[in-house]
């Protein structure tokens, strides 16, 4: 017996013949490609700004080394100066010692007793006047508010560094005490040829307590105002104002008898050293902010 035929496979999809759609571009392509156009336009923008801005500020620089250059002197000459302040300050310190060596020893007296007569020979009115006036400062309850006054005052118009200084240079008053209590030198006592102004006094005669503050307080105050005032005849009148104040001071005190030339003679060579141990300091610590740009955030 004969098997059937079988059926024939039907043709897959695949398999049968008909027309070929075209390929649909996709509606997101534009899009893409003027997102990368922008960017990469952008990029070469940034990349623009940022050469230039790398330009101006090597320009800058260059500019700004080439003005300090020209406007400090060279590190050589830096140093030499920096090193002839401290070589000053040491021989004050040394002719301070010399000084404290002999009055301890009391091989001042006769000296001191000559000089001082002398000088309070030269009496005049206006003279009288002049000494007082160069050692009121120096007097409580003035002594305890002209300085905090000054520092406060640099305080509050943001002169901070100044005003911590300035503190450090009132110190020397603390200094004068601590020396006044290792000598205790008898005052000088009012003779036949001897003359003493009546005047709160109290403490040592060495050293004069009036010139060391004076020195420290008001010479760091001039070294200021020769430093940081830019009108030249405000600048040059209150240096030269303090300055006086300071070199005053000194006579005032032999004077009126209230100290024996060499308390005053040490008195201006420990303070001398003393001013200038807080000048060279301020001055690094100026030089530090400058050189980190903080320079100017006190103001």
């Amino acid at each position: 017996m004969a098997l059937p035929p079988l059926a024939p496979e039907p043709e897959s999809p695949a398999a049968v013949d008909g027309p070929t759609l075209p390929d649909v571009p996709s509606a997101t392509e534009p899009v893409q490609r003027a997102t990368a156009a922008v960017a990469g336009a952008a990029a070469e923008a940034a990349a623009g700004v940022a050469g230039a801005a790398a330009d101006s500020a090597g320009r800058a620089v260059a500019g700004a080394t080439q003005a300090a250059a020209e406007g400090t002197v060279s590190a050589p000459v830096a140093i030499a100066r920096g090193r002839t302040a401290m070589v000053v300050a040491l021989a004050g310190l040394i002719g301070f010692a010399a000084i404290f060596a002999a009055v301890r020893a009391r091989r001042s007296e006769a000296i001191d007793l000559a000089l001082m007569l002398r000088l309070q020979r030269q009496r005049r009115p206006w003279l009288d006047r002049l000494m007082a006036a160069a050692s009121w400062p120096g007097f409580p309850p003035q002594s305890h508010v002209i300085p905090p006054a000054a520092i406060a005052g640099m305080w509050l118009v943001r002169f901070r560094t100044e005003a911590a200084f300035q503190t450090a240079g009132w110190g020397a008053a603390a200094l004068s005490t601590v020396l006044k209590a290792l000598m205790n030198r008898p005052r000088p006592v009012a003779g036949t040829d001897l003359r003493v102004v009546v005047a709160p006094l109290g403490g040592s005669s060495f050293p004069s307590g009036h010139v060391i503050t004076f020195v420290g307080t008001y010479g760091f105050m001039a070294y200021l105002a020769h430093t940081l005032i830019r009108d030249p005849a405000l600048r040059w009148a209150a240096a030269g104002g303090l300055v006086g104040l300071v070199v005053l001071v000194g006579p005032s005190r032999i004077y009126q008898g209230h100290h024996w030339p060499t308390d005053v003679t040490a008195s201006y060579l420990l303070g001398t050293t003393y001013l200038i141990v807080v000048v060279t300091a301020y001055r690094r610590v100026k030089g530090a902010q400058t050189t980190t740009g903080l320079g100017d955030l006190h103001r």
